[in-house]
């Protein structure tokens, strides 16, 4: 059984020794946060070694540290300890911040996690959060659901398929029932944000995308739904111009359907295939069942057809 996710709530780990503050920050002001609140020393807080976001927009990132040299860390966050030091599981982008300005010491919540409980905790609160990119986004779910399911990230998305193709009716293997789909639908219900057939059937597929498709998406510079659009041409040259187009311009999904239309060569008909077209449209023209002279050796021929293509399943 997966370990349930640490509550909100104070808890104990290795007390830090209170430091002055660099900045507007108080001791009060951090009472005013809360009991459990302390004050940690930078040189004893460590990014851990994965963590679910990669990406930070620049600007949000800019206005964050601006925020922080003028007023300080106005809300604690979230470690752990390991060892003699504390490992950040919530609030990357503060201690960022408080780096850049040069605190010496941040607001904290200090909170006994395992490994496996501050991942979970991170991914959950990350998730949770409106600005989080779509890649960032699938990849954390698919971390989330890997801790759950107690299996490696790459063993997730066949589950997700076998599940997807059990509700279509494709196939008959009761995957639904078992224990492993039901924590998948369990996880999606807390998550609140998609259902498990739309991220198997939109989001998935996001990770297989070129991987300069990727980066743009992960850097927030264009929405998924056109990346996937502009991945349909084959041409690494098209593609690329396409993104760089679409971006510049602000091209609307519409807009990119037509171009990746225009790009794409014209579909070659089968020879055999035209014949059987013309031919079943010409005998729907002349109806040639009303005609006496006709509708024998039809039949015939309809019988013949039918045997073959009764001998083909």
């Amino acid at each position: 059984m997966s370990p349930k996710l640490p509550q909100r709530s104070r808890s104990s780990g290795p007390p830090a020794k209170p430091a002055k503050q660099t900045q507007n920050s108080s001791e009060a002001e951090v009472a005013e946060l809360g009991v459990a609140a302390q004050f940690v020393p930078m040189e004893r807080i460590s990014l851990p070694e994965s963590q679910p976001r990669r990406y930070f927009d620049e600007a949000a990132m800019q206005q964050l540290t601006a925020s922080v040299q003028e007023h300080g860390i106005l809300q604690p966050i979230i470690v752990r300890p390991v060892g003699e030091k504390y490992e950040v599981v919530a609030g990357e982008r503060r201690y960022r911040a408080a780096m850049e300005v040069g605190l010496t010491q941040v607001p904290a919540l200090v909170r006994e996690m395992s490994d496996e409980q501050a991942i979970q905790y991170a991914l959950v609160e990350n998730l949770q959060r409106e600005d989080l990119n779509p890649v960032e986004e699938t990849e954390g779910i698919l971390q989330l659901l890997a801790l759950r399911l107690g299996c490696d990230p790459a063993g997730v998305a066949p589950l997700l398929y076998r599940m997807e193709n059990e509700a279509k009716g494709k196939i008959t293997q009761n995957v639904l029932g078992n224990s492993g789909a039901e924590t998948v639908e369990q996880v999606f219900a807390e998550l609140g944000r998609i259902s498990w057939q739309s991220f198997t059937h939109a989001r998935l597929p996001l990770l297989k995308l070129p991987a300069n498709i990727l980066e743009a998406l992960r850097e927030g510079r264009i929405e998924y739904t056109k990346a996937l659009e502009i991945a349909k041409l084959e041409s690494d040259a098209d593609r690329m111009a396409l993104l760089e187009e679409a971006i510049e311009q602000s091209l609307s999904l519409s807009q990119i359907r037509e171009r990746v239309k225009a790009k794409k060569p014209p579909v070659e008909r089968d020879e055999l295939q035209t014949r059987l077209e013309k031919v079943y449209y010409k005998v729907k023209k002349l109806k040639v069942w009303d005609s006496p002279s006709k509708r024998q050796k039809f039949e015939f021929l309809l019988a013949e057809m039918e045997a073959l293509l009764s001998g083909d399943d």
